[in-house]
């Protein structure tokens, strides 16, 4: 991959990063919006879906309660096994979101919105948080950005704290996950 920020095919990336990441929220909410609209759940879909849905919104709740956005080097809790928590927690919920939903193409327009619009924002964030955040590269170093290790890779005494929860404004996914369950469960009992 290139980097050379003369060449061409370097600038389209940057600019689509740029792009995706402005766009990235209204997207997620088109999306939620069809699937809403296009879901078909049952009993079993909805069974399936929510407690992969459930665990991708816990890592995120995990991540959101270690993170300091642009102020300290997260390397606690989640982050001390993967770089990236909150972007496998939101996968891991939009595919459960996707399942209980029983839509096949739903559930394709799920992780095609993560790899084209969460996924080019991902190096971008991570060349931004290079620049402001002493460690970084030490950081990068040791913990692989999706893939999660067995064991953490940092050692830390820093504990979830609830209040990073409230100032990340995670709720606002839990608060998104109900109300979407709510419809799901009211086409269930409609249909």
């Amino acid at each position: 991959m290139n980097n050379d920020p003369h060449d061409s095919d370097f600038c389209f990336r940057k600019h689509w990063a740029a792009m995706a990441a402005k766009s990235r929220v209204a997207v997620s909410i088109v999306l939620a919006i069809a699937a809403c609209w296009l879901s078909r759940p049952t009993l079993q879909s909805i069974l399936l879906g929510v407690p992969v849905a459930l665990a991708g919104l816990s890592v995120r709740a995990w991540a959101a309660g270690h993170l300091r956005k642009n102020q300290q080097l997260a390397v606690s809790g989640p982050y001390s096994y993967v770089r990236n928590p909150l972007y496998i927690g939101s996968l891991l919920a939009g595919i459960g979101l996707g399942i209980s939903a029983n839509h096949v193409i739903l559930l394709a327009g799920i992780v095609v919105v993560f790899l084209f619009w969460f996924l080019p924002v991902v190096g971008e964030e991570e060349d931004h948080i290079r620049k402001i955040l002493p460690g970084f590269r030490e950081y990068e170093s040791r913990v692989r950005r999706f893939v999660p290790a067995l064991s953490p890779r940092y050692q830390s005494r820093v504990r979830f704290d609830p209040n990073l929860y409230l100032v990340n404004r995670e709720y606002s996914a839990l608060l998104g996950f109900a109300a979407f369950m709510l419809i799901l469960w009211l086409k269930l009992a409609l249909l």
